[in-house]
């Protein structure tokens, strides 16, 4: 990933709030069949690791050796950025569009999982973490479902945890730009409802690095 000094988030705090806040990762490796990229919801455990699962049927499992390196993608919100909005803009017009996004590669290798324990934890990890947030004390529990259904959908996948072993994280967000451009762009991506994005430009502040 292309970073410059001035992008590169350095924030643990701001990188897990992508992980959290969108936890839809793209995961990347490389195979006998050439690059494969599966798009796999992950939630990373106590142990810095990140868990997840897959289909039976999805080929990754069998593509992949124990140990092997893939490349999970998390991407934040995104939104454009148009010249317009920088009340410098009149004075020299030496503005172009851009676009502002936050992304966390996490680097790390994948150990697939059979047995039910561990395919009963990923899911149960994963949907209590969602659940709660989502319906709070009405949260959907793995016990709610008949259990001859839930080990017959449990038969159905595999479980997987990767060993993060890098993390590079970028925050595109008008550093670059003048303070009273860097707080003009983050008041019009809140108006046009990239919330996200403008909460971190607003925590961040702006800073001149031209």
């Amino acid at each position: 990933m292309y970073l410059p000094e001035a992008f590169e988030e350095r924030d643990p705090v701001e990188v897990e709030t992508v992980l959290r806040d969108y936890p839809l990762a793209c995961i990347v490796a490389q195979t006998q069949e050439g690059l494969v990229a599966n798009h796999i919801p992950l939630l990373m455990g106590p142990d810095g690791s990140l868990i997840g699962h897959v289909a039976l049927k999805n080929d990754i499992h069998r593509l992949l050796a124990p140990g092997q390196q893939v490349l999970a993608i998390f991407r934040g919100e995104d939104a454009y950025v148009t010249p317009n909005a920088y009340p410098s803009k009149p004075e020299h017009h030496r503005h172009v569009p851009t676009w502002n996004y936050q992304v966390v590669h996490a680097h790390g290798t994948i150990t697939f999982q059979h047995d039910e324990t561990s395919k009963r934890a990923a899911v149960g990890l994963l949907t209590r973490d969602h659940e709660r947030r989502l319906n709070g004390k009405a949260a959907w529990r793995m016990a709610d479902a008949p259990a001859d259904y839930m080990t017959q959908m449990l038969g159905a996948i595999v479980a997987f945890r990767i060993a993060v072993t890098r993390v590079v994280a970028k925050s595109k967000l008008s550093q670059n730009r003048e303070p009273r451009d860097h707080a003009a762009v983050t008041e019009d991506l809140d108006a046009r409802g990239f919330g996200s994005l403008a909460g971190r430009m607003r925590r961040q502040g702006g800073r001149s690095v031209e």
